[in-house]
């Protein structure tokens, strides 16, 4: 599982986030469940900023699928995204090595 997570400044984030170790990763995490469009993209586009090399991930905790951020980074990072429990939306994004540092992160709008 995880280990002791250690929150992280992130300028221009509207909620807190955390950084830990999973596995063989450097993970980057941050829950925008409570959160209302468009903070989510805004967040995630800020989180995938940070994505440096192909043994970090970011995890987005949501309260449903974030449609409108899959088009905008489909073609720069891989995505995997789960169901938790509680109904809220696990989405991870994966770098790509010499694919995801050409991404363009700076349209932070949410368009879905």
């Amino acid at each position: 599982m995880s280990e002791l997570k250690q929150e992280i400044k992130v300028e221009g984030a509207t909620v807190a986030f955390y950084t830990y170790k999973e596995n063989d990763f450097e993970v980057i995490e941050f829950d925008s469940s409570s959160c209302v469009p468009p903070e989510p993209m805004i967040n995630a586009m800020l989180g995938l900023e940070l994505l440096k090399h192909s043994q970090m991930k970011l995890v987005m905790i949501n309260h449903r699928s974030p449609v409108g951020l899959y088009p905008k980074i489909a073609e720069h990072f891989q995505t995997k995204e789960s169901v938790l429990a509680d109904g809220r939306v696990k989405v991870e994004v994966f770098y790509k090595e010499g694919v995801s540092d050409k991404a363009d992160l700076s349209d932070k709008s949410c368009n879905g």
